[in-house]
């Protein structure tokens, strides 16, 4: 019979979870009292500085849009053959939107690996996206260690 209990995983081995980006979900807080507003996300990552990159689109009538503004929690998980990673991190989104093209956190943003994933009802180009960056508060990486019990 097999136990399962955790670790925490290096920064190397984090970095190495993520790569330059991926899949996640990220949950915008909603107070003491109401669950979160979550969603599932594609991200970027840049190890050097441990920033998540997102594209975040919202319909313009949606009142949800105003949740980027509310400190957020993004867990971005999966199976290895080692078994589960997951890493979470948590902080404010900053909106790169505006930012000018000569910015570093423009120029990273471009160098990171969003993946495009096909969730909406109408064609990608017409969504107006934004796009935010994440320099996390916290950051935490965990990992599966199996022992025999």
């Amino acid at each position: 019979m097999q136990g399962i209990r955790w670790v925490q995983m290096s920064v190397d081995e984090r970095n190495a979870f993520l790569g330059r980006g991926g899949t996640g979900v990220i949950a915008f807080a909603e107070g003491l009292e109401a669950p979160p507003f979550t969603i599932p996300v594609s991200y970027g990552y840049d190890a050097e500085d441990e920033s998540f990159y997102y594209r975040l689109a919202f319909p313009p009538s949606n009142a949800k849009s105003g949740v980027v503004e509310r400190q957020v929690t993004f867990v971005a998980y999966g199976e290895t053959e080692a078994g589960w990673q997951s890493v979470v991190a948590a902080g404010r989104l900053e909106d790169l939107s505006g930012a000018p093209y000569e910015s570093s956190a423009v120029q990273k943003l471009w160098a990171v690996q969003i993946p495009d994933v096909d969730i909406f009802d109408r064609p990608r180009e017409e969504i107006p996206f934004r796009e935010y960056r994440l320099v996390p508060e916290r950051i935490t990486g965990r990992k599966e260690v199996k022992r025999e019990v």
